[in-house]
């Protein structure tokens, strides 16, 4: 039995098909700032942006803001509230929304999380690596795809670091995921580059950053670093460094 062939990718607001070996190195030569002016005059209305209202977000946010400010296009903020992120990251949310003036879409789940715990159980209580990938396609990749569908998008954006998760080390500035071109203008980007960025645009921390918090997620999947353990390793309690968003497919299934 033949395998049917991988889905084409999609092309440029123009119609051209991407050419990967040409642009790449392109890419490297640009500034972040540059990869997503790149992003918009490559993919007009089909270019998006993802956060998460993360520790280092706001980074990526200035970007967008600036952008917007410069070309007068307001490129649509995907944000996938799980319904499980603390209180801290709502508040910041919406610190970062008026401040940057920022065109949010929010992505939920059709599940609501009573019923999926009804259905399912508390998933990231089990200690199975299995039913955290469930409760993140349930949460956040499904929600996040059909977002991304329904707004039309064919590439989109986000904040990723190389140095943050071992998958994240073999990225490339421009990928495919899951049928979409992924652009990730901060990759390269160190913690001291984050930093000296947030002080200079005088961008406010996530509140639990200043309880120890290098990365935030979900309440129930997240602490602060702890001796050895920092950044994506406090995440999901050390079953994996991915909830499934930045990946080719879905965990679980060849990946």
């Amino acid at each position: 039995m033949q395998t049917a062939p991988a889905p084409a990718l999609p092309p440029d607001c123009t119609g051209r098909a991407i050419d990967l070996e040409a642009v790449r190195p392109r890419l490297a030569q640009l500034s972040a700032p540059e990869r997503l002016q790149w992003g918009l005059e490559t993919f007009g209305e089909g270019f998006a942006v993802t956060t998460s209202f993360g520790i280092q977000s706001a980074v990526l946010l200035q970007m967008v803001a600036d952008l917007a400010e410069q070309t007068g296009r307001s490129l649509p903020v995907i944000w996938v509230d799980t319904g499980y992120l603390p209180p801290e990251t709502y508040l910041y949310a919406d610190q970062l929304v008026q401040r940057l003036k920022l065109n949010l879409v929010v992505a939920q789940s059709l599940i609501s999380s009573a019923r999926m715990e009804a259905l399912h159980g508390r998933l990231w209580e089990t200690g199975q690596a299995g039913d955290l990938q469930l409760y993140h396609r349930i949460r956040k990749v499904d929600p996040l795809d059909r977002s991304l569908t329904d707004l039309g998008v064919t590439c989109w954006a986000s904040g990723v670091r190389g140095s943050q998760t071992d998958h994240r080390r073999t990225m490339e500035t421009l990928d495919s995921v899951r049928q979409r071109w992924s652009l990730r203008p901060l990759l390269a980007w160190s913690k001291r580059e984050v930093y000296y960025f947030m002080e200079e645009h005088q961008l406010p921390q996530h509140p639990l950053f200043e309880q120890g918090y290098s990365s935030v997620g979900d309440w129930h999947s997240s602490g602060p670093d702890a001796g050895e353990v920092s950044g994506r390793a406090t995440r999901f309690g050390g079953l994996q460094q991915e909830c499934g968003i930045h990946l080719p497919g879905l965990m679980g299934e060849g990946i």
